[in-house]
């Protein structure tokens, strides 16, 4: 008698679960708005067949969903998703993940912070390798301009000093824009933010290179799009693959980096960029060229843009990662047909231009100033990538290449160890890492860690991170 009682038991919560589980798959469908308010819910039988339970079960959490108000019925018409419109949460519009893979995870924890955690897994560099004197000294400069750069809003387009000078910048990457062609934003993330907008409805397919810099996940996210990831090699995205990709999902867009690619390090090969435009070409594929981390290049790599001529490609960039990250200036330089219209939405979304951060931008420019502190940053981050593969490799991470520039190793870990699992032990110690799957569309990169080089002077960070490599789970 007793074993039977546990038996039905048993059966109880198993059928709980079950009826909790539809709920949830329901609740997570209407966060993430794939069902709006007054949409019609999958039939009792339908659903039931899709996530193989019994009529009973759908039945039951149909019922409690009309009780909790989420639903509603309609008699002889079937059930019907209650108004009003959720509020959006990007954490629910996919299945939800353990947080320490999640793409938003190593951005939040290294943003609300503060100084006081240690962060080789984040994307920018030590506030001390920033050019904090020559930003004082420009600041007080502007200070004492006309008192409506510091009042009043700026152009829509953006100042037109910045935008001669970003329209010179770009042709020595042979990159040919005029300066009709370059809008100013706060940030590349707004410029792609923007180029979403313009180019992409709920529902289109948009390629990533996988592994890929992790907000652009976030961002697509945000815009409802469905993500493709194609596998990146050290010269580009897996070619064949791009273009089955391409057959199989007719993307509107690709967003990658060309120059030093997010998280590997590697760069774009001439070979791989003609072919990867002459698929675009063929597919009536728009390219987002991300070229944030270009002064970071001791030698130049080949441009989509620039061979593109600016006709299906989008270059964007910003300042935030070589001048600061409180300074928010980035810019578009994109064909001339869509510059109007990227504008209206810029005004829309943000209305004025961002005219002391861009006028401070442009005082460090020219002033001489920032060429010797990109030059001397390269210089820098040069040594410290030499010394912390080295270092790396000594407790069994191994990059997965030597970058020529730029701040970021991608290293497997040890055979065994998952990546996510560490980033929680040396969370625990007050130090953010960047977990593989992070990067990555498909989950594959559980075996990897993107590490900052910048951020990893401190002793500490070697003896937490060999710890927690070292620590079962």
């Amino acid at each position: 008698m007793g074993a039977i009682q546990s038996g039905t038991k048993v059966d109880q919560i198993a059928a709980g679960t079950r009826i909790e589980r539809v709920m949830a798959n329901i609740r997570q469908r209407i966060a993430a708005r794939s069902l709006v308010p007054g949409a019609r819910l999958p039939s009792v039988r339908a659903l039931a067949k899709t996530m193989q339970v019994s009529t009973s079960t759908v039945v039951e959490a149909y019922d409690r969903l009309v009780a909790d108000g989420t639903i509603n019925s309609r008699p002889g018409s079937g059930f019907f998703v209650s108004g009003p419109l959720a509020p959006l949460s990007l954490a629910n519009i996919e299945p939800q993940l353990d947080r320490a893979v999640d793409p938003l995870w190593v951005s939040r924890q290294s943003l609300e912070e503060g100084p006081a955690l240690a962060k080789p897994g984040c994307g920018w560099l030590p506030a001390s390798w920033m050019p904090q004197e020559a930003l004082k000294r420009a600041m007080r400069g502007l200070a004492r301009a006309d008192a409506g750069l510091l009042t009043d809003y700026g152009t829509p387009m953006g100042l037109l000093p910045l935008r001669q000078l970003l329209s010179r910048r770009l042709a020595e990457h042979g990159v040919q824009a005029n300066v009709s062609q370059i809008m100013l934003t706060e940030s590349g993330t707004q410029a792609i933010d923007l180029l979403c907008r313009f180019l992409l409805q709920p529902g289109d397919a948009v390629i990533v290179d996988d592994p890929c810099y992790f907000n652009f996940h976030a961002l697509l996210r945000a815009h409802r799009v469905k993500i493709i990831g194609v596998p990146y090699t050290p010269t580009g995205p897996d070619l064949p693959l791009f273009e089955q990709a391409l057959r199989d999902h007719q993307p509107r867009l690709y967003i990658t980096n060309s120059a030093i690619h997010n998280p590997t390090g590697a760069r774009l090969s001439a070979v791989s960029a003609h072919r990867l435009l002459m698929l675009a070409e063929q597919a009536g594929l728009t390219i987002v060229e991300d070229d944030i981390f270009a002064d970071f290049e001791t030698q130049p790599s080949p441009r989509l843009a620039a061979f593109d001529g600016l006709n299906r490609v989008v270059q964007i960039g910003s300042f935030s990662k070589t001048l600061s990250a409180s300074v928010r200036c980035g810019f578009i330089a994109a064909p001339t047909a869509w510059v109007d219209a990227l504008t209206d939405l810029k005004i829309a979304t943000t209305f004025g231009g961002t005219h002391f951060s861009a006028a401070l931008v442009h005082t460090l420019l020219t002033d001489g100033s920032y060429r010797k502190h990109v030059e001397a940053l390269r210089h820098r981050l040069a040594d410290k990538m030499t010394e912390m593969s080295a270092r790396l490799r000594s407790i069994g991470c191994v990059p997965w290449i030597e970058p020529q520039a730029g701040m970021f190793l991608w290293c497997r870990l040890p055979d065994g160890i998952d990546a996510a699992d560490v980033a929680r032990r040396a969370l625990a110690r007050r130090m953010v890492l960047a977990p593989g799957n992070v990067f990555s569309s498909s989950q594959s990169a559980s075996g990897f860690m993107r590490f900052n080089v910048s951020q990893m002077a401190d002793s500490h960070v070697m003896t937490v991170l060999t710890e927690a490599l070292l620590q079962q789970p």
